[in-house]
Parts: C-alpha cells; sequence; structure tokens
C-alpha cells in the first residue's frame, strides 16, 4: 500500500491521480476533511481507504499500520501568514519527524513537502543551510525538519527525499482560500471584475515585475514520481523551473487565453495596461521585509539526482490551467 498524506489536497489529489494514471490504486489517503469540501479532488481518483490524520498519527506512534510500499508525506499547514508557532511546529515538524522515524524502524521510502519558504528572502536559493533565512514561522517549520534529515544522512536505512516547492500552480488548488496561486487569483478575479490587480514597484522592481519561479503542478507529480522510481536516491531538492518569470507574465497570459476563449484578439502587456485589463495597487506597507521579490531554483543538485525532464514555462502552464478550469466549468 501507498500513502499520500494531504491527499485531499492540492499537491497530494494530484499525485493520487499521477499514481493511478500508472495503474497504481492501492493507496491510503490521509487528510483532515472537516471542512469536506475538498472531497471534490478525489471523486475522479482511485483509492483503497481514507483516515482522519489525527488516527494515522495514532497508528504511526503504535506502529500499527500495515507494510508500506512508500510514503509520499504532502500534509501541512501551507499558511504563510499563520502566526500560531505552536501549531504550526506541531503539525508540521512533529507531525513529520514522527513518520520520518516510523519510517525509518520499517524502512519505508518517504518523501516529503519542503518549502522554498526556508530560503527567506534570498537571494541563492540552492539547498545550503548558508542560503537557508526562512522569514516566517511556515518557513521555520520546513527548515526545522530539513536539519533534522542532514543530521541523519549517514545513517539512514530507508531512502527520504525532501523537495522543496516553489510556488506551484494548477487544478485542484480551489479549496486553498487566499492561499492559492496567484495564477488561480487572477482568474477569478478578471472573472467577476474584469481586470487583474498585481502589486506596484518596490524593491528595485517595476509594477508587477517583482518574480518567482513558478511551476505547474504536473512538474511536480513528475519530480515526486522520479524520485519514487530511484529509491536509493536520498536528500532534499528544489523542485522549481530554474526560471523566475514576472507576477506580470502570469497575469497577461490568464487574461489573454480567457479573452481568446471569447473570441477576442490577444494583446500586448502594456496593451493590457492602457485598456484597464491588468491595474497595479500600491505595495503593501504589513508585506515590506517579509516578501520574496524574486525567487528561483538552484537545479543543479535536483539535475545531479538524475532528473532530466524539461519544465513548463508559465505561459504554457497557466494557458493550460486556464483551460482545464473553463472545460470542468469552474471559471
Amino acid at each position: 500500500m501507498m500513502v499520500v498524506t494531504g491527499g485531499a489536497g492540492f499537491i497530494g489529489s494530484n499525485l493520487v491521480k499521477g499514481l493511478n494514471r500508472r495503474g497504481i490504486t492501492d493507496i491510503l489517503v490521509v487528510d483532515d476533511l472537516t471542512e469536506g469540501d475538498k472531497f471534490v479532488n478525489l471523486v475522479d481518483c482511485q483509492i483503497a481507504d481514507y483516515m482522519h490524520k489525527d488516527e494515522f498519527r495514532r497508528l504511526v506512534a503504535s506502529s500499527a499500520l500495515p507494510h508500506l510500499q512508500a510514503v509520499l508525506h504532502q500534509g501541512a499547514c501551507s499558511d504563510t501568514t499563520e502566526r500560531n508557532g505552536h501549531y504550526m511546529l506541531d503539525n508540521n515538524y512533529r507531525v513529520t519527524l514522527e513518520l520520518f522515524h516510523y519510517c525509518q524502524q520499517h524502512q519505508t521510502p518517504l518523501i516529503y513537502a519542503s518549502s522554498a519558504a526556508v530560503y527567506g528572502a534570498g537571494p541563492v536559493y540552492a539547498e545550503d543551510a548558508a542560503n537557508e533565512t526562512p522569514l516566517n514561522v511556515y518557513g521555520y517549520s520546513k527548515f526545522l525538519f530539513d536539519q533534522v534529515l542532514r543530521r541523519h544522512w549517514q545513517t539512514l536505512v530507508a531512502p527520504v527525499v525532501g523537495l522543496r516547492y516553489f510556488n506551484v500552480y494548477g487544478p485542484r488548488e480551489q479549496h486553498k482560500g487566499r492561499m492559492a496561486s496567484v495564477a488561480y487569483h487572477n482568474m477569478k478575479q478578471f472573472q467577476s471584475e474584469g481586470h487583474v490587480r498585481l502589486f506596484g514597484g518596490w524593491d528595485g522592481y517595476d509594477a508587477g515585475g517583482q518574480m518567482r519561479d513558478f511551476i505547474y503542478i504536473d512538474d511536480v507529480v513528475n519530480v515526486n514520481l522520479h524520485f519514487l522510481d530511484n529509491p536509493t536516491v536520498s536528500g532534499i531538492f528544489n523542485c522549481g523551473t530554474g526560471r523566475a518569470q514576472p507576477f506580470n507574465d502570469v497575469a497577461s497570459t490568464v487574461v489573454n487565453t480567457l479573452r481568446e476563449q471569447q473570441g477576442q484578439s490577444r494583446l500586448t502587456l502594456d496593451e493590457l495596461v492602457q485598456q484597464g485589463f491588468l491595474r497595479y495597487i500600491e505595495f503593501p506597507d504589513d508585506l515590506k521585509g517579509r516578501y520574496q521579490s524574486h525567487t528561483q531554483a538552484d537545479l543543479t543538485q535536483l539535475r545531479a539526482a538524475g532528473y532530466e525532464a524539461e519544465f513548463t514555462d508559465v505561459q504554457t502552464g497557466v494557458e493550460a490551467y486556464v483551460k482545464t478550469l473553463l472545460q470542468q466549468g469552474k471559471l
């Protein structure tokens, strides 16, 4: 049996679907459906069982689980604005630590979600402690377990891989509210208001020019499956495209794709701004000093681990995302 924690969530449900495409259906999904809307992410998936995260945690503590082929641990609080450190460290750090010890005891491969938030403001996004200064307790919760793994490098008896996700976007994220991707918020805003708002210039960047490493969910799934296929590899790896692109690229692709679906022509960035389809607001004071204005994954370690596939650029990925939601009637 394969376990996917956070399996009804954004990345988790896409991983379940990716496993299904390989013919793997003996999957235990672990999540918290107290707020039940996430169930829609699993409707088109095939799984063997569902378990609430608290029950799963109890079984991990008592070593009462059946034999597990591997654990894909995606369950976590991903709200970067959450300030409750007790909750964040228990939910993100302590649960991962318990699962790590269980998997080592039972020689079970573990792939877990780390985050690019460990790097803070950068500017170097390479997997080295010298580059890691998280700006919030979410980033610290991920940083803390990464350090545990580093301390156990020489004594691992089963593979452990931490994937530092950059800005992931794509289908099955509709439940995430304010923590959904920029692309999703741009789509919903354009549909409801007829324009998209972006931050104005700040930190040396022009309006809408702050840059992130935006990675399409299909690429995230492929990276996870790569390490599932290579169980002799352990380590902490960036999971981004290695190519920073501005927020303007995301917004303009959203607007132009939606315009095309309505039989309208594509517009340049300048034309989108001039015609009011893209609008800029003053950069919020409360984000100054707590905001990543530029992220770009260093892929040296990921490539050295044998991952050779090319990554989807924003224009291709966001267009595919918009069209998927339109086909599903979700826009």
